[in-house]
């Protein structure tokens, strides 16, 4: 898997965890005060393979003066975004932008222009996800940069202004330094409205900017992601002139294994859903799909057509 190459401050190493709050507060002051020194990791060869982020993998403690588990499926540094108002397939393929491990590895969608247009037959294909694995070093100068210039050190649990409906929120989520926290932001912009939480709305800008284009507009190496898991969600629709739905794909799996959550508008576990494994989402035959897709019609053993949407899962992520 490849390690990006890009420029990092020096950051001190220890071999025990500083006390949260010291971290937290060095960080906020380096943050304002201190010049930093670059210099570059070295870059490895890219492979095409994705490693197993199995939850079997062991944590431990870091040597960074950072603390952060390092177990592969140890979330330490998210962001995602949702809400609005968008159609339920948008909401059902809802995932993070950006995740870190405790293992250095990070999982993210590249930042595009263009969202892919449906196919003939109502198919949308999402963008593939890119991975790639940081060293302690750039583990180090992200988690001080999300503390201290990007907000989160000092953040409290939400920000919401005006209750604006339509807006999206932005959802920070840190295990690191002895916070472990989530910091939700409504309507996040490059120019905050005036008001005592405009200057940290700008950090957080600054964060969410970086990791929603983490490299850098597809310079930096990363590889391709590969998903073992997809979560495969059911929304009723109606039938499409032109667009035959498909026969129920798996002979194996009845339509009630596809269970619906909780009732409480949490889309889209809302929505009957079941987690696919790899081989049994290869059973609907469709090409370039580890991004994840919707519109996939298919008519259920009740006689009814779903539109199935498919979303990859991350490590941490229940099914």
């Amino acid at each position: 898997m490849s390690k990006p190459t890009m420029p990092l401050p020096v950051v001190a190493r220890v071999v025990r965890a500083v006390p949260a709050g010291v971290v937290i507060v060095a960080l906020l002051v380096a943050a304002c005060d201190s010049p930093t020194a670059n210099r570059s990791a070295s870059a490895t060869a890219g492979s095409s393979s994705t490693p197993s982020l199995s939850p079997s993998a062991s944590a431990g403690p870091t040597v960074g003066a950072i603390y952060h588990e390092t177990g592969a499926s140890v979330l330490v540094l998210r962001i995602e975004q949702g809400g609005g108002f968008v159609p339920m397939d948008f909401l059902a393929t809802q995932a993070p932008g950006f995740s870190l491990y405790g293992n250095g590895v990070v999982v993210f969608q590249p930042k595009v222009n263009v969202v892919p247009e449906p196919d003939a037959s109502g198919v949308a294909k999402g963008v593939p996800w890119r991975t790639a694995t940081l060293d302690e070093d750039q583990i180090q100068e992200l988690l001080e940069f999300a503390l201290g210039p990007g907000g989160l050190g000092a953040a409290r649990d939400s920000y919401i202004e005006g209750g604006i409906a339509d807006a999206p929120n932005t959802i920070f989520t840190i295990h690191a330094g002895g916070l472990d926290k989530a910091v939700l932001v409504s309507a996040l912009s490059e120019e905050p409205l005036p008001g005592a939480d405009a200057q940290i709305r700008r950090s957080f800008w600054k964060l969410a900017s970086r990791l929603q284009d983490f490299d850098q507009g597809g310079t930096i190496a990363t590889d391709a992601y590969s998903p073992q898991r997809f979560r495969g969600v059911l929304i009723e629709r109606e039938a499409q002139i032109g667009v035959e739905p498909r026969g129920w794909p798996w002979p194996t799996i009845p339509l009630g294994e596809f269970k619906e959550g909780p009732q409480d508008g949490s889309a889209p576990t809302t929505f009957p859903h079941r987690t696919l494994t790899r081989d049994e989402v290869a059973v609907l035959k469709l090409d370039g799909i580890d991004g994840g897709a919707q519109g996939i019609a298919v008519k259920g053993g009740d006689g009814k057509v779903y539109g199935l949407v498919l979303r990859p899962l991350l490590a941490d992520e229940p099914a």
